[in-house]
């Protein structure tokens, strides 16, 4: 199975207490989840929209009983899951964002550049799929949202040679796409080129930013007083979003989407920089590279 980044300091971080109740609304493997039962005797509220989540949520039900309960849903569904379970609050919340290593160690899920797969890049059934995407949008299109959700500097340019190459034949695979990339944007450079166009279109396809958004309003209705919420972000997007959020009262907008998170942030933020893997943790897994963990507690 695999381990969770930061998984000791998300324990450390929220704190957990018998009796209480935590929501995970990342479920992906269980790691947060069982980390979180097995250090008191809490219970866990989890949820994924991803269908190849459910049988390691079957397996932690066996293991903890009615301590854990389930759901396939996202968590932007929040609200549901607490009317399904009879709760109206919960102590913390723990959100681990952005592709899971079961979805890009999986290439029929055509998440990863790495490998040769379907350029799908769904997390779950409910959405277009990267090779529709990529071969019915406008250019226009493709360029803002590579510009926006990869910040690809050369985005323009970019959506042009994707236009000319489907123009060719269909983009199908994650390597079809992947080599168009790297012919456009050849260079040296300390990361493959094709890094923030999968970016780009896995955010959009799975309406991430938004899905985060929502969930940082849900911790604002749902969390008790003195209760916790931890995120762990693996881009720039999501970090900048969830540190404009934990900025406190005041914070009007945020910065993707120009609209109000809150009118007033009832959280104090923890921690005056984000915790950041070890040394060893970030060789042992190249992905912990880029993450970082923010916590807030609710106001009193």
């Amino acid at each position: 199975m695999h381990v969770p980044v930061l998984l000791s300091p998300m324990v450390t971080q929220l704190a957990p207490r018998t009796g209480e109740v935590y929501i995970d609304g990342t479920f992906g493997e269980g790691g947060y989840s069982r980390a979180i039962l097995s250090s008191c005797p809490c219970s866990v509220i989890a949820c994924d929209r991803d269908p190849a989540a459910v049988p390691y949520a079957q397996a932690l039900a066996k293991q903890f009983g009615a301590r854990f309960q389930f759901f396939s849903a996202r968590f932007s569904e929040i609200p549901l899951l607490l009317a399904r379970t009879g709760l109206s609050s919960v102590e913390g919340m723990v959100f681990d964002l952005g592709v899971s290593s079961l979805q890009i160690d999986t290439p029929e899920r055509g998440f990863s550049f790495q490998k040769e797969g379907p350029l799908d890049m769904r997390m779950g059934p409910d959405s277009l799929s990267a090779m529709d995407l990529i071969n019915t949008f406008p250019e226009e299109k493709i360029a803002e949202i590579l510009w926006r959700y990869g910040e690809e500097r050369k985005a323009r340019f970019l959506a042009r040679k994707i236009g000319e190459a489907r123009q060719r034949k269909p983009i199908k695979t994650t390597m079809d796409l992947q080599r168009i990339v790297a012919s456009a944007l050849p260079g040296p450079s300390t990361k493959d080129p094709a890094t923030r166009t999968f970016q780009a279109l896995r955010i959009f396809i799975n309406d991430e930013l938004h899905e985060l958004q929502q969930a940082l309003t849900h911790a604002t209705q749902y969390i008790k007083p003195e209760g916790r919420l931890v995120v762990v972000s693996f881009h720039s997007l999501e970090d900048r979003l969830v540190k404009q959020f934990l900025k406190g009262p005041g914070v009007s907008s945020d910065p993707i989407f120009g609209q109000p998170l809150s009118e007033d942030t009832p959280f104090k933020n923890l921690l005056k920089k984000p915790i950041i893997p070890s040394r060893e943790e970030r060789q042992a897994y190249p992905r912990a590279r880029s993450a970082r963990m923010r916590v807030g507690i609710r106001r009193g």
